[in-house]
């Protein structure tokens, strides 16, 4: 299946040059583009597309606020978020919103690329170190109020092995690593994941791992 993408960005060049790479591949089309986040918002509702690749910063209407906007009215659109800075402070922001992770904007063809397969396809962005460094950096530093409390509430129902696969998905292993780390099949490694999800009211990989560090299963630094 083709992964259809949208591209938020207020730089032109930016636009075209990740349109350039992504339309190269075989199995990623660009549908459309937006300037700013309140544009991003309207080409999500107009064209329906797979995911979102989001600048921070733009006119108008940030990326923060495109992204609490575009993951409160579509459940289907996953947002990869783009950012200059590998300790941007918006970037957490960004992932308490809802985004699936992020990249930064150097990152190469296949990164790039590899980057929208892994959000189209419901995992989170969160191998890179630098990401697990932010996670951790400002999960610990946020003064922000919880994620989903309802999250927090139902902690309590999941049963050891599911808290244990929560923590490793907090880690940044993706689901082979973690049926190699617990010795199981990854079959059974896909249960748990969605059971995690269900039980705690999550979205996705990345508010599982953003969960994890707010309710301090796994120690910041």
């Amino acid at each position: 299946m083709t992964v259809r993408v949208v591209i938020a960005d207020d730089q032109m060049m930016v636009r075209e040059g990740f349109s350039v790479l992504l339309n190269a591949m075989p199995d990623i089309e660009v549908v459309g583009e937006a300037v700013n986040g309140r544009e991003a918002v309207a080409r999500v509702r107009e064209l329906a597309p797979d995911v979102v690749l989001m600048d921070i910063r733009m006119p108008e209407m940030n990326g923060i606020e495109a992204t609490r906007e575009i993951i409160t009215a579509d459940a289907t659109a996953k947002v990869l978020v783009l950012t200059t800075f590998d300790l941007d402070e918006y970037v957490y922001q960004a992932l308490r919103a809802g985004a699936s992770g992020f990249l930064l904007k150097d990152a190469s063809a296949r990164q790039l690329a590899d980057g929208v397969r892994v959000v189209a396809s419901g995992e989170a962005l969160l191998a890179p170190t630098v990401t697990k460094r932010l996670i951790h950096e400002f999960s610990r530093l946020s003064e922000a109020p919880r994620l989903m409390p309802a999250a927090h509430a139902a902690y309590g129902e999941l049963t050891e092995w599911e808290t244990e696969v929560l923590v490793l998905i907090a880690q940044g292993l993706s689901n082979s690593e973690i049926a190699e780390r617990l010795v199981v099949a990854d079959s059974t490694v896909k249960t748990h994941v969605s059971r995690v999800l269900v039980k705690l009211g999550l979205r996705d990989r990345t508010q599982a791992a953003v969960f994890a560090y707010e309710a301090r299963l796994v120690t910041p630094g």
